[in-house]
């Protein structure tokens, strides 16, 4: 069933505007699980982030079916000039990595869930560091907002989108053209861990059912088993933000 699209702000219908019709020039789509997105109300839509490019195939699978997604995306992005502005008055969110100004991200995240948005967010926190693009551990941010709006958490696995862009890559692979392959999972059941105090044990149970639900849909994807252990970043003294493949960078 595909989901009538709701009124959005005009700065988004403007980028939106520009980037699907450049989406469906350089790429096929292999779109899956619509119906297990909800049909009203707010929710996290939570991905694996395997390229620079999987924002678009992630956001366009969200928009075209009726769930224009709001991201919560580094402040790094917000202040490239002319591209902060339009994001900002689509409404995205900015977020402060590693700061005391992460509260803020969160606190807008809860308001626009809320209010019956659909928030995107990558529980990674940054592209995954892992060797093969498996998903990686993850932060509890997506957790501690699902657990404090109880809302609906999609886990969405994405694959393709490394084949038009590497991860930290620059050039775009055009040939052949790609296949965003984009699946949306059942709801990832949390609802036993309303009612307990929200501890880093709740919250590290609630993000390790998340990002196994994300796990296995990309399983799925890549006709492959996951690791049965997830790469840790921090464990290998990888940096968490940033371009770890740079000179200097995570080490």
């Amino acid at each position: 069933m595909k989901h009538s699209r709701p009124t959005v702000p005009p700065a988004y219908a403007f980028a939106a505007g520009i980037l699907r019709p450049i989406m469906f020039a350089l790429t096929r789509r292999d779109w899956r699980g619509v119906q297990n997105l909800p049909a009203s109300g707010g929710f996290l839509a939570c991905s694996n982030h395997i390229s620079y490019a999987d924002p678009l195939a992630f956001a366009h699978f969200l928009y075209d079916n009726g769930k224009p997604p709001h991201f919560l995306g580094k402040i790094e992005i917000f202040q490239v000039w002319g591209v902060g502005t339009i994001l900002r008055k689509a409404e995205q969110i900015p977020v402060f990595r590693e700061t005391g100004h992460a509260v803020d991200a969160f606190r807008a995240a809860v308001e626009a869930v809320e209010s019956g948005k659909c928030i995107a967010i990558y529980p990674e926190g940054t592209l995954t560091r892992d060797p093969d693009i498996w998903p990686m551990t993850a932060k509890t941010g997506a957790a501690k907002i699902a657990l404090t709006t109880r809302c609906p958490v999609i886990p969405v696995g994405q694959w393709g989108a490394q084949a038009l862009l590497a991860p930290y890559g620059r050039r775009p692979h055009l040939v052949p053209r790609p296949t965003m392959q984009v699946t949306a999972g059942p709801p990832v059941d949390l609802s036993d861990l309303y009612e307990q105090p929200m501890s880093s044990t709740v919250l590290q149970t609630a993000t390790s059912r998340i990002l196994g639900a994300i796990t296995a849909i990309v399983a799925d994807l890549r006709g492959e088993p996951a690791p049965t252990e997830r790469y840790d970043a921090r464990a290998h003294g990888l940096a968490t933000t940033g371009n770890f493949k740079k000179k200097g960078r995570g080490r």
